[in-house]
């Protein structure tokens, strides 16, 4: 498993990149991408959705499972990543690498972990 030491995590598996300018990418762990299987299907938000920390914001399916992707933070949608409507199984290939969307106006976030602490709670 790879837990990148710059990113931040959420319980339910999700990844943060804060990128300044209260600006985040968002998008679904090494580990949630292991659990799910080869994702089939990715069901993105829109620009200018509104989101809040710890609710969904979007839904991924896999040969296993239809999983929502918890938002870690609150704010609106600014962009999302149109190459996983066509590949959604570059989230099982680089899921640091194939963020699901990057949120702006950030006004809160829910409970954010450090790579060491996520290692350690999926470990578990």
């Amino acid at each position: 498993m790879n837990f990148p030491a710059e990113l931040k995590y959420t319980k339910d598996h999700e990844w943060f990149k804060d990128l300044g300018n209260d600006t985040a990418l968002v998008g679904i762990t090494d580990f949630a991408q292991s659990e799910l299987g080869d994702l089939v299907f990715i069901n993105l938000p829109q620009v200018g959705d509104e989101v809040i920390a710890d609710e969904s914001f979007c839904d991924v399916e896999s040969v296993k499972a239809v999983s929502d992707v918890m938002s870690p933070c609150t704010g609106v949608i600014e962009e999302v990543n149109t190459e996983l409507e066509d590949e959604p199984q570059l989230l099982n290939e680089d899921p640091y690498g194939a963020w699901i969307a990057r949120i702006r106006d950030i006004s809160a976030c829910g409970e954010l972990m450090s790579a060491d602490e996520y290692e350690a709670f999926v470990q578990k």
